[in-house]
């Protein structure tokens, strides 16, 4: 074997890339962010290459002759990695592995089309590969990016008619051992390890370097083929640990922020905004370009349709809007959304923070609404205490708030909306509309928590009543895999490392209780079918939302004159969470009745004549003239 160093002026114009393995049949070109006092040396197979130092600290070395199959790791002052940028790792992601990505192409990648939407025309189904899979009897591949190319996966989720699947963090990551894949092992995956490879777990021989790769493509073809876009869920904001993170086997201390005056801080002084041990630095240019080229990444190799950031409060508001920037390049209709909040404070002072308050310094970044979701359920603090579906006067506002898209209403009055006293988002298109997700109780569970002894025909129409507040909200509907058929995860909270019997979807349920999954189908389909339901502008929200005086425990509106170009001229939407039946005065005229009593029908349920309507209890209620 032939090794020899790239010149500095070769490293600098790779100064700012992260190609730390680049392959072609005549050689394979390694490179390294490290310092410059290091020793750096790249384990080539059973050779070990001396690296030279060229300029902005980038190490370098060539490996001459063709290295397809070796494994690779990076020795930085004896600490051993695959680097920050593997593409390709071994089991358990331990070494890099050098790999021509053509390779990994399935059949008909060639020809692949991602799936791009305007913002206002997406719905989020939020899922895990293992949850929605693994109980399912037609499964061949239970638990495996391969399910998702089955037939009966794609049929459910076509029928159902969600337009985006949220995947939840489908990278390396640390907490399953991909060796004992035989025994019993459950991780959401919030714990990353090697951020540009598929999770090994996934896939049906993780000690295969190409089969992750090459299966989750599969996956992303069949479902774009199904006309399915694929969000990817990213986490940059903190790793699996410090002590054996790339990251810090690399580059000590560069990628994270230490601040031992941050509360919450480590006794080593590293922050934690993340709740997790560690923050990294997204302000440091490094650490901002691994994140930029990251997403590139996804988008280039694997064809993502958009990007779920994890706590990206943590991040600062330059880091996103370079991303943004950076994926405009590519594709502008590639959706960006995320946390907007951290889960400790951060080193960064919160101006400067990627927070849900700074979101119009942030254009077409979006975030999720706790306002609307806490209006619904019930506050993320006590999972006992419920809130509107519960019928706990003053919720309301909050609600209505949620509605608008967390956009400037005239009619929300915002003293009265929880958690923030000013609109943050600037476009309703900013906001993510929800009322559960993987995290905290889904909402079957919180039901049955803030309404003890609840019925199952209570449980549904509470069920129904919560999910039409989201669907027919301005702003991204997002909905928790399973809730389309009453899934439950017996009263866990936090189940990110729970048992599949806690986790798994209920696929019996959808036919113990099929008006459930068809109310879900058929409200999904209203608001695909009608704009007014998804205007994308603040002005437009303004001029067509109108909202009528109701009870307590009830929110009613009218979106009027053809709004957003609505083949309806009004749209009449009142949710009725009250244990009666209440009467609310409506604008004179004859309206078709397309939502009542638990049943949607776009061609008409009936008819009501005059300026009052009857809605009945913990229901919904939609007409249109």
């Amino acid at each position: 074997m032939i090794a020899m160093a790239l010149s500095a002026c070769e490293s600098s114009q790779e100064a700012f890339h992260f190609d730390e393995m680049t392959y072609s049949p005549s050689q394979t070109v390694f490179r390294l962010f490290a310092p410059t006092d290091a020793r750096c040396v790249v384990v080539l197979g059973q050779d070990s290459l001396p690296m030279k130092l060229g300029s902005d600290s980038i190490w370098t070395v060539i490996a001459k002759g063709d290295q397809k199959g070796q494994t690779y790791q990076f020795v930085v002052n004896g600490q051993a990695s695959p680097g920050v940028f593997a593409k390709a790792v071994s089991v358990n992601g331990e070494k890099g592995v050098v790999v021509d990505l053509h390779d990994t192409n399935p059949e008909g990648w060639e020809n692949d089309q991602p799936v791009r939407r305007l913002p206002q025309d997406i719905v989020i189904y939020e899922m895990h590969h293992r949850d929605f899979s693994v109980n399912q009897p037609e499964a061949k591949y239970p638990g495996k990016y391969l399910a998702l190319t089955e037939p009966w996966a794609i049929e459910h989720l076509k029928d159902l008619g969600i337009t985006n699947v949220h995947i939840l963090p489908s990278y390396d990551y640390g907490s399953v051992d991909e060796t004992r894949l035989n025994e019993p092992q459950y991780n959401w995956g919030y714990d990353p390890v090697n951020y540009n490879v598929p999770e090994g777990g996934y896939s049906t021989d993780p000690y295969d370097p190409l089969c992750r790769i090459r299966e989750f493509k599969q996956m992303v073809h069949a479902l774009h083929q199904a006309g399915i876009g694929v969000i990817l869920d990213v986490v940059y904001n903190h790793t699996y640990d410090i002590e054996h993170s790339n990251f810090q086997r690399t580059y000590l201390d560069y990628y994270y922020r230490k601040a031992t005056s941050v509360p919450g801080a480590s006794s080593s002084g590293y922050s934690n905004g993340s709740g997790c041990g560690n923050e990294t630095a997204s302000e440091k240019p490094r650490m901002r370009q691994f994140m930029i080229e990251s997403v590139k990444h996804w988008i280039n190799e694997y064809h993502i349709d958009g990007f779920r950031f994890d706590l990206m409060g943590c991040h600062d508001i330059n880091t996103m809007n370079e991303i943004r920037k950076a994926v405009d390049e590519i594709d502008p209709s590639i959706f960006i959304y995320g946390e907007g909040w951290s889960a400790g404070q951060c080193a960064l002072p919160s101006y400067e923070l990627a927070m849900k308050i700074n979101m119009q310094k942030m254009p077409r970044i979006a975030a999720f609404s706790d306002e609307m979701r806490d209006a619904l359920r019930g506050p993320w603090s006590d999972n006992s205490v419920g809130a509107f579906l519960a019928c706990v006067p003053n919720s309301e506002e909050s609600l209505k708030y949620g509605i608008v898209g967390c956009v400037t209403h005239p009619q929300v009055n915002m003293k009265e909306v929880n958690y923030v006293k000013e609109p943050w988002a600037g476009e309703p298109t900013q906001m993510i509309s929800y009322v559960s997700c993987h995290d905290d109780m889904c909402l079957v569970d919180r039901l049955k928590a803030t309404i003890p002894g609840i019925k199952d025909d209570e449980l549904i129409r509470l069920d129904l009543l919560a999910q039409t507040a989201v669907f027919t909200s301005q702003g991204v509907p997002f909905m928790l895999s399973g809730e389309e058929m009453l899934r439950t995860k017996k009263g866990v909270h936090n189940s990110f490392e729970s048992p599949d019997s806690i986790n798994r979807l209920d696929w019996q349920n959808k036919e113990l209780y099929p008006q459930v999954f068809t109310y879900y189908k058929n409200l999904i389909a209203l608001r695909s079918h009608h704009p007014a339901f998804r205007m994308a502008h603040t002005s437009l929200v303004e001029k067509h939302l109108e909202f009528l005086p109701t009870p307590s425990c009830a929110v009613a509106y009218r979106l009027k004159d053809h709004a957003g170009n609505d083949q309806w001229n009004d749209i009449i939407v009142i949710l009725n969470a009250n244990r009666e039946a209440i009467t609310v005065d409506v604008p004179q005229g004859t309206y078709t009745v397309v939502c009542c009593d638990g049943q949607i029908d776009e061609n008409g349920l009936g008819e009501v004549n005059g300026n009052r309507v009857v809605v009945g209890p913990q229901t919904a209620l939609i007409m249109h003239n």
